[in-house]
């Protein structure tokens, strides 16, 4: 009896000990003949890729940050330098805008105006700005006109209506901008009533804009006391930058 319990434990042994060198040895062939995948190419591409969008993130960062130092370097080549802004525009208008060149803040190819003169008598004017042939077109008529008209809007507005259409016949492809009537002073007001009607005037010109889609620049509250001339109407030197660097923000120049 004590044989064959010998005997049985010798064979069960034996048995695992087969069952644990087949189960190593399966694992062993499992591991020879499992093919390896090679990542290195992969990693290559990835890398390359990750490189290209980097270089190409770095390079719109490197002209984003060249355009505005560029552009930061116009503007301050051209603050102040009223000229260089307005070499593609003209302003036409009356002995206001006709200062703009006696103080030197523009050259004569930039200013078509004349003393004195009104709405009804700007042949000359149109012809002179078809043959510059400006970009940009400013209009700054009224301080004249007022008198003349003597209180009757409608004829001002219909005027100047017909100013602009000759004006978009004989230069089509220009962009016009029409000033506001500048104010005067209180004293100028009192002397010659009718230039109280100036803020009526002014809603009637805006009004014949907007039904034009021609742009309306409004000036009204650049005025003060301190820029006008003693007659109450023309404006000293200091006050022209201002006027200039609202006619250019406007038209975006």
């Amino acid at each position: 009896m004590k044989k064959k319990t010998r005997r049985l434990i010798i064979y069960s042994s034996a048995l695992i000990i087969v069952l644990l060198a087949g189960i190593l040895m399966a694992e062993v062939l499992s591991i020879i003949t499992h093919k390896k995948v090679d990542t290195t190419q992969g990693l290559k591409i990835l890398k390359a890729a990750d490189s290209a969008d980097s270089k190409e993130i770095e390079d719109k960062m490197a002209r984003m940050a060249e355009k505005q130092d560029s552009n930061k370097k116009v503007k301050a080549d051209t603050a102040g330098n009223y000229k260089v802004v307005f070499e593609d525009s003209v302003i036409m208008g009356d002995s206001i805008s006709g200062a703009l060149t006696e103080y030197d803040y523009l050259n004569a190819c930039s200013v078509v105006s004349k003393i004195g003169v009104e709405l009804n008598d700007l042949n000359t004017q149109v012809e002179k700005v078809k043959e510059i042939n400006p970009q940009v077109i400013f209009l700054s008529y009224g301080i004249n006109d007022i008198p003349a008209t003597d209180g009757d809007v409608k004829l001002f507005v219909k005027e100047y209506e017909t100013l602009i259409k000759k004006l978009q016949k004989q230069v089509p492809n220009a962009k016009i901008f029409v000033n506001s009537i500048f104010p005067v002073t209180e004293q100028k007001a009192k002397e010659e009533p009718v230039y109280a009607n100036i803020e009526e005037y002014n809603k009637a010109l805006s009004k014949m804009c907007d039904k034009n889609q021609i742009a309306f620049v409004d000036n009204t509250a650049l005025v003060s006391d301190g820029y006008y001339e003693d007659d109450g109407v023309h404006f000293k030197a200091t006050f022209y930058p201002y006027w200039l660097t609202r006619m250019a923000e406007v038209a975006s120049l």
